[in-house]
């Protein structure tokens, strides 16, 4: 029988997408992949495919805490994971809890609109994130988009940054996926400063889940022991390699294969038996 908590626990806050793109579903992949075990705390039930958000319904506040609750009561939770929300009450939901577990590190990533800008946080979610959340967030990962969406004050990504350590936030990794450069130029931040700046190649195409399987891979590393900085690195690697090998299954954005790992010692298997043919 393996040791009882050999696998590190990870709680997620997250909505429930069909497509299995993003979401829940892409939180599981991803720390199962990075070897972790995913506690899922469903905030909200989506209507999605992998074009774009139709619709989503809120769950309400009690629901979502005594989801919560009860897996912490049960597991030895390691680390937190916050995406969709959906709703003030999910909000509130969530900050309730982490101010019961104060010394759990929390990777937050802020899921503000859809791949395809459909809204998903309105102007009063936005303002009970910053209030309730960010103080209580480790490592902030918004996309430069949400980004500048929770620090309105802020003219250029580097201000938005230091707006959102100064609202509480521990450490911010701000991506540039959406901004228009030859490469995606990555950016951590904390203690008032740059920690370091990443620069990835920028693969054709768009992606739905990536920030997902991004803070995710950061929380599972974190809940290994992983200091900040080793984990933010690691995690986009991982990342990287999960969008170089996205495949197709609907209409719209590619799914990133947060297996790769797994295929790639299948291929070199068979590769193996090709070779052990030819030698006979």
């Amino acid at each position: 029988m393996k040791n009882d908590q050999a696998l590190p626990v990870v709680l997620v806050f997250a909505g429930n997408d069909p497509t299995g793109g993003a979401g829940i579903q892409a939180d599981i992949e991803t720390l199962a992949s990075m070897g972790c075990h995913a506690a899922p705390v469903i905030t909200a039930i989506t209507i999605q495919d992998t074009q774009d958000v139709k619709g989503y319904f809120p769950l309400d506040m009690a629901t979502v805490v005594e989801q919560a609750r009860t897996v912490l009561e049960d597991m030895p939770v390691a680390a937190v994971k916050i995406g969709m929300l959906g709703s003030v009450d999910a909000i509130e939901a969530v900050s309730t809890i982490l101010l019961d577990y104060p010394g759990l590190p929390v990777i937050f990533d802020p899921v503000l609109a859809s791949g395809a800008g459909s809204e998903l946080a309105d102007a009063e979610m936005i303002e009970a994130i910053v209030r309730l959340l960010l103080p209580k967030t480790t490592i902030l990962v918004p996309n430069s988009l949400e980004a500048r969406s929770l620090a309105r004050e802020a003219d250029v990504l580097d201000a938005c940054a230091h707006e959102l350590l100064d609202m509480g936030c521990e450490y911010v990794l701000i991506t540039g996926s959406h901004e228009a450069t030859e490469k995606v130029e990555n950016v951590f931040y904390g203690n008032g400063r740059v920690l370091d700046s990443f620069s990835w190649e920028r693969l054709e195409g768009s992606y739905h889940g990536s920030g997902c399987t991004l803070a995710s891979a950061i929380a599972g590393l974190m809940s290994q022991g992983l200091d900040p900085l080793s984990a933010v690195h690691e995690a986009q690697e991982y990342t990287w390699k999960a969008l170089e090998g996205g495949y197709r299954i609907g209409m719209g954005q590619l799914l990133p294969d947060r297996f790769f790992w797994a295929h790639a010692s299948e291929d070199l298997d068979v590769e193996e038996m090709e070779s052990e043919k030819e030698a006979e």
